[in-house]
């Protein structure tokens, strides 16, 4: 007999959001006749009689981030429950997959996921020795599921409320945001990107209504903003923008922000003044950074000043751009980070600029595409399995040094909420310290009015290490262990 709770599916972090990493699957299994539990260890403790009683445990690992508390969490799950079966699913569960089922894996499924891991969890109940298709056991590793799912409304009323995650900070308030995908995967190939070794330039589209009824019951749930979190909101831009129309014309007062290539912003500029208009707030694209050696080194496909248009862009339709970066790769000369920081000072972006992405490191992980479509392992001392990715040292040893400081700096502010300008300048004097230069005064820009650009006030980065802060989770117990 199927009993509640007899499946466990947990998240460890999915950038300040409802994880739906979990709130898929559940549905899912839910639509098969089981009763999952769901646990998300970015705002709740571990709870060691769910994790005790659960003969599956699912665990979702969408970035880098997510895998590397996710074991932890398996080795607190692997305590209280020697027998129960321990599946790994997500985009970096694929990546890993061999090391993960020799370790603390009795599973792994890669790609799109939902319905393998209903096929395990039938498979588990009936007691066929066969796998599952689209799962990985040790010594059977499969393919990654690549095909288009019907996926229904993801069952969200498990999942704390949105209070506990990320809210939009804007003119002085906050408010409750929840987050939707109206796609998965992405057609293109950067190279430094976990994406692509996994759906080889393939996405699929999340339906309409689907999308829409998730949007209608975050708003019931009290959301007045939406962000998109697909890979790249504008890979389908007919899509994107028939649910934004949609949305507009069912809540005119709801805010959204989104994620699109520099390139998708050049190619889709006559698409931003509706976005606007139907509440586009900020868009977030991956810049990494603004030397065109190292662009070109990552396969971007945009230029150095190909950023500047796009600010351009977003600018004149009244939208903030929110730039993510990576700042630190072994192409990246201390004047070239520099020359970043500049930037992001004179075209008044330090606002606009988490500091966290001011000491990303390029993360290499296992089957990236960096491994043999880049000069990458001239600069790498081998794979750390552990920690999942390729170590690897920068030909200039102050630019790893400035790393080890700027990291140490970043996370310091974040556990302290300091205000970004004043980080900012001290990243900026450890830079100048390290060039062996004076600091220089700088004016940056004032935003009109003084007020700050919208936000999200997730502060941490899905390729950023863990803090302390994020495996205390693991390490805390329920009040009533329940």
């Amino acid at each position: 007999m199927r009993l509640p709770g007899d499946i466990l599916l947990l998240s460890c972090y999915e950038l300040g959001r409802q994880p739906l990493g979990i709130a898929w699957p559940a549905a899912y299994l839910e639509q098969a006749g089981f009763q999952p539990a769901l646990l998300d260890l970015a705002v709740e403790t571990f709870a060691p009689k769910k994790a005790g009683r659960a003969k599956l445990v699912g665990i979702s690992v969408p970035m880098h981030t997510a895998l590397r508390l996710g074991v932890q969490a398996a080795k607190r799950v692997r305590e209280e429950n020697p027998s129960g079966h321990i599946c790994f699913f997500g985009l970096y569960a694929g990546l890993n997959a061999a090391y993960l089922l020799s370790t603390v894996a009795d599973s792994v499924i890669g790609g799109e996921t939902e319905e393998a891991l209903v096929s395990l969890a039938s498979v588990l109940e009936s007691g066929e020795p066969s796998p599952a298709r689209g799962v990985s056991r040790k010594g059977h590793i499969q393919a990654p599921v690549l095909q288009k799912l019907n996926l229904p409304l993801p069952q969200r009323a498990s999942l704390p409320g949105l209070e506990k995650y990320a809210q939009l900070e804007i003119n002085g308030e906050r408010l409750l945001a929840g987050a939707v995908e109206a796609s998965r995967g992405c057609k293109h190939l950067c190279l430094h990107c976990p994406i692509p070794p996994v759906y080889g330039g393939k996405f699929f589209i999340v339906p309409k209504e689907t999308v829409l009824g998730d949007i209608r019951n975050l708003v019931k749930a009290g959301a007045r903003h939406i962000t998109f979190a697909d890979p790249d909101f504008l890979n389908g831009p007919g899509h994107a923008l028939a649910i934004v129309r949609a949305l507009h014309r069912e809540f005119p007062v709801l805010t959204f922000d989104f994620t699109a290539k520099i390139e998708h912003i050049l190619k889709h500029r006559m698409l931003f003044p509706e976005l606007a208009r139907s509440g586009c707030l900020f868009v977030i694209s991956a810049v990494e950074s603004l030397s065109n050696r190292v662009l070109f080194k990552l396969r971007k496909g945009h230029t150095r000043q190909d950023v500047f248009r796009a600010l351009d862009i977003a600018w004149v339709a009244g939208i903030a751009l929110r730039p993510s970066l990576v700042s630190f790769t072994p192409w990246t000369t201390l004047e070239d980070y520099l020359d970043m920081l500049e930037c992001i000072q004179r075209e008044d972006l330090v606002e606009h600029v988490d500091p966290v992405h001011l000491s990303i490191r390029l993360l290499v992980p296992p089957g990236s595409s960096l491994l043999k479509d880049s000069d990458i392992m001239s600069f790498t001392w081998g794979l750390d399995q552990p920690n999942f990715y390729y170590r690897w040292s920068h030909p200039d040893p102050r630019m790893d040094i400035l790393h080890g400081a700027v990291s140490r700096r970043v996370e310091e502010a974040v556990t302290l909420g300091e205000d970004q300008q004043a980080t900012f300048a001290a990243i900026r004097s450890l830079t100048m310290r390290a060039l062996g230069r004076l600091e220089k005064s700088a004016s940056p820009k004032v935003s009109a009015g003084g007020k700050k650009p919208p936000r999200l006030t997730e502060g941490w980065f899905c390729c950023a290490e863990p803090t302390r802060e994020q495996f205390a989770p693991m390490a805390k117990e329920n009040a009533h262990g329940i």
